[in-house]
C-alpha cells in the first residue's frame, strides 16, 4: 500500500523535469553534441560535462525555491529588488526571439526531412511559420495539460531509441576501425566560439531555470496534489541526468559514426538534421528511417512547443508582478505567445541562410547572461525564503561557487578572445 502510495504521488509529480529535458534534448544534444562528435571526436567530452556539471545547480535551485516557497523564481527577484526583475526581463526579451527561433528553425529541417522534401533557401521560412502557427495553436488551446502530456511520450520514444542506437553503436565500435578519437590539436582559437556556443546550451540556457520554477507551480495547481520539497528535486533530478546522459549518448554517435570515418557533417539546415538521422539509421538500418525521423522530429517540436510556452509564461507573470498593464495572467500569456511567435519568423527569414550562425549566435548570447542568472539564483536559495532545512547542503554550495566562478571565466575569456581577434 505504501509503494502504491508513493507510485501516485510520482506520478502526480512528474512533469517539470521530463518537460525540462525534453526542452533541453533539442538543439544542445541533437545539433551541438552530435557536431561535436562528428567534428572533435571526444576531445570536448570534459566542456560537455563541465556544462552539465556546473550549471545544475542554478536549475535545482528554480525547482527547490517554488517547492519551498509556493512562488517562482521571478517573485524572487522582485522581492530582492524591483530592478532586479527589470534586468531580467530586458535579458528575456534580448535572447527570447532568437532563442525561439533557432529551436523552431531546426524543428523545420527535422520537419522536411522526415517528409522527404527540402524548400528551395528563400522558402525555408514557411516550413518554420508552419510549425510556429502550430505551436501556437496547441498553446492557445490546450496550455499545460496538452504540453505536459504530449511531452511525455515524445521525450519516452527518444530516450529509448538513443540509448538503443548508443548501445549498439558502442557494440560495433567506430567506423573504419578508427580509434583516435581524442585529438587536441582540433582544439584552436578558431575552435573557441563552437567550444562556447556548446556550453551555451548545455544542457540549456541558465537564465531559462526560471521556467522550472513556473512549471513547477502549474504541475501542483494542475494535479493537485503538494510534492515534498524531496518529491519535487527526486523529479527534477531525474530528467536533468537523463539529459546530460543523452548529451553523452549523441557526443558518442557523432564521435564513432563521423569522427571516426573521417567524414563531414553537411552545414545547411536540412542536410545536417538529414546527417544526423543518418547516424541512427546506420546503425539500425533503413527500415527504422520513418521511427528515428519521427521521434527527432517530436522532440524538435516538442522543445519549440516548450520554449514558446516558456517565454510567453514568464513574460505575462513578469507583467502581473510589475504590474503593468491590467490584462489577466491569461490575456498577457496570449499576448506574448503572439508577440514571441511573430518575432520568431522574423528571425527566422532574416537568418535564413546562415543556420549556422543563427544557432551560435543564440547559444553564445546566453552562455554570457549565465553568470548573472547563477548568482541571483543562488543567492535566493540562500535568503530567508527558506528555511535551513530547505536550503542546498554544503555540495551543492561549493558547486554552485565553482560554477559561478567557470561561467565567469569562460565568459570574460570568450570577450577578451573576441576583442583581441577583430
Amino acid at each position: 500500500m505504501l509503494n502504491q502510495t508513493k507510485s501516485k504521488h510520482f506520478l502526480q509529480t512528474l512533469g517539470p523535469g521530463i518537460l525540462f529535458a525534453s526542452t533541453a534534448i533539442g538543439v544542445s544534444h541533437l545539433v551541438q553534441s552530435t557536431k561535436a562528435g562528428a567534428n572533435f571526436g571526444f576531445t570536448l567530452i570534459v566542456f560537455i560535462i563541465a556544462a552539465n556539471v556546473f550549471k545544475f545547480p542554478f536549475f535545482e535551485y528554480g525547482s527547490r525555491y517554488a517547492s519551498a516557497t509556493g512562488k517562482s523564481l521571478l517573485d524572487g527577484y522582485k522581492k530582492m529588488h524591483r530592478s532586479i526583475l527589470i534586468i531580467y526581463t530586458i535579458i528575456t526579451l534580448l535572447s527570447m526571439f532568437f532563442v525561439s527561433a533557432t529551436v523552431s528553425f531546426v524543428a523545420a529541417g527535422f520537419f522536411e526531412n522526415l517528409l522527404g522534401i527540402q524548400s528551395p533557401p528563400n522558402l525555408f521560412f514557411v516550413s518554420s511559420f508552419i510549425l510556429i502557427a502550430l505551436c501556437y495553436g496547441i498553446l492557445r488551446l490546450g496550455k499545460y495539460q496538452l504540453l505536459d502530456g504530449l511531452i511525455k511520450i515524445v521525450a519516452l520514444t527518444l530516450l529509448v531509441t538513443t540509448l538503443l542506437a548508443f548501445l549498439m553503436t558502442l557494440w560495433k565500435g567506430p567506423s573504419n576501425g578508427n580509434t583516435q578519437l581524442v585529438r587536441w590539436d582540433l582544439v584552436n582559437s578558431s575552435s573557441i566560439p563552437f567550444i562556447i556556443a556548446l556550453m551555451g546550451w548545455m544542457p540549456t540556457a541558465v537564465d531559462l531555470s526560471t521556467w522550472n520554477s513556473l512549471w513547477t507551480l502549474e504541475r501542483i495547481k494542475d494535479s493537485g496534489y503538494k510534492p515534498s520539497l524531496r518529491e519535487t528535486l527526486r523529479e527534477f533530478n531525474l530528467g536533468y541526468w537523463i539529459s546530460a546522459l543523452l548529451s553523452l549518448c549523441f557526443l558518442t554517435l557523432g564521435a564513432f559514426l563521423v569522427f571516426s570515418s573521417g567524414e563531414l557533417m553537411p552545414q545547411g539546415n536540412v542536410p545536417f538534421t538529414g546527417a544526423v538521422i543518418q547516424l541512427f539509421t546506420q546503425t539500425f538500418g533503413n527500415w527504422s528511417f520513418l521511427i528515428i525521423a519521427s521521434s527527432s522530429f517530436a522532440i524538435m517540436f516538442g522543445t519549440t512547443i516548450g520554449v514558446m510556452d516558456g517565454y510567453s509564461r514568464t513574460l505575462s507573470e513578469i507583467m502581473h508582478l510589475l504590474d503593468w498593464g491590467k490584462k489577466t495572467k491569461t490575456n498577457n500569456y496570449n499576448l506574448w505567445l503572439s508577440i514571441t511567435a511573430i518575432g520568431s519568423i522574423f528571425i527566422i527569414y532574416f537568418f535564413n541562410n546562415n543556420f549556422s550562425a543563427l544557432v551560435n549566435f543564440a547559444t553564445i548570447l546566453s552562455f554570457l547572461i549565465a553568470p548573472i542568472v547563477a548568482v541571483l539564483n543562488f543567492k535566493l536559495v540562500l535568503s530567508d525564503d527558506l528555511s535551513e532545512e530547505q536550503k542546498p547542503g554544503l555540495l551543492m554550495k561549493l558547486l554552485s561557487y565553482l560554477g559561478i566562478f567557470l561561467l565567469t571565466g569562460f565568459s570574460i575569456f570568450y570577450i577578451y578572445h573576441q576583442i583581441t581577434s577583430a
